[in-house]
């Protein structure tokens, strides 16, 4: 049987006007509980909700990966918009280069339009992200594995650009999307395939669409990883579903309920092929949602 494996998704900014020091301290509480169980921390990567307190992606999760070395880290996912594909790719060999190998590059095309408004990045049509995403991943695979890389598209261009030292291994690739053209962009270009925050009936729908997408682009999609993100939150056996305070919980479609519950939750995504889960604790600060997990939820699906 496939091991199946956790990911960390650290909260992107602190809540409840928590401070600077409580979050941090709070931060390392949740790592500390799950390290040695959960295999990755992950970042999402927005830099506006309205006036919600946001940390930039790639930094925050720079810093908490050198804290802790035992974890593999990315993001869910990078936007392809706010960084020159060039860059991204020095960035990334970079990053997988300090840290020995422990990088993901999560990506996808954006979709927020408040942030790209506010912040001053031009927001073309969904069809023309795609395009913009394509030629990124491009440009990136160029750069790590050509000596020296041109690349003349319609919307970006390097010309004889130098990324070195190369990463190696190179980071996987995973895409986040699920509409048509995102499906065959994940198909001609990503190792893994990530889904957010989806039920399980919707994700059937989207097995589907993403089997045909790699029949499309003649591939086996038995070698496209497939990866799940979104929001869990784990209450102890026994407690009566009325009790648990839905309050806490921000994500749609998360996985709620008692370790056998939360299992039964996501049997169905392991039929399917997921092997991954990137979960963010929705009870945070609390860890007791985590401790359940690691305890109870992790150790019986890997049995």
């Amino acid at each position: 049987m496939t091991r199946i494996q956790f990911g960390l998704a650290l909260p992107s900014g602190p809540r409840n006007e928590m401070s600077r020091e409580a979050f941090m301290e709070q931060l390392k509480k949740n790592l500390d509980v799950v390290n040695g169980t959960f295999d990755s921390i992950w970042f999402v990567d927005h830099v506006q909700f309205k006036d919600s307190p946001l940390l930039e992606g790639w930094t925050a999760l720079a810093y908490m990966a050198a804290l802790y070395p035992s974890f593999d880290f990315g993001h869910v996912v990078l936007c392809q918009s706010f960084r020159n594909p060039a860059l991204l790719a020095k960035m990334a060999a970079t990053a997988q280069y300090m840290s020995g190998g422990r990088f993901v590059l999560g990506i996808g095309a954006g979709w927020h339009q408040e942030e790209y408004d506010a912040y001053g990045y031009d927001f073309p049509g969904a069809g023309t992200r795609v395009e913009e995403l394509d030629e990124t991943l491009k440009i990136v695979k160029a750069l790590w594995n050509e000596p020296q890389a041109t690349f003349k598209g319609k919307h970006y261009q390097v010309v004889e650009a130098y990324c070195e030292p190369k990463p190696d291994p190179a980071p996987p690739i995973m895409v986040g999307g699920s509409k048509p053209r995102m499906l065959r962009l994940t198909a001609r270009h990503a190792d893994w395939w990530n889904v957010s925050q989806v039920g399980i009936e919707r994700y059937r729908e989207q097995v589907k669409a993403s089997e045909e997408a790699c029949a499309v682009v003649g591939r086996d999609p038995a070698t496209l990883r497939r990866t799940w993100f979104g929001g869990c939150y784990c209450v102890s056996e026994g407690t009566d579903p009325a009790s648990i305070d839905t309050s806490l919980i921000r994500s749609p479609n998360p996985f709620v309920g008692t370790p056998t519950q939360i299992i039964e939750q996501m049997k169905p995504f392991i039929d399917l092929g997921v092997d991954y889960f990137m979960l963010k604790p929705e009870s945070f600060p609390d860890t007791t949602s985590l401790r359940l997990l690691v305890e109870e939820v992790f150790p019986r699906l890997n049995a």
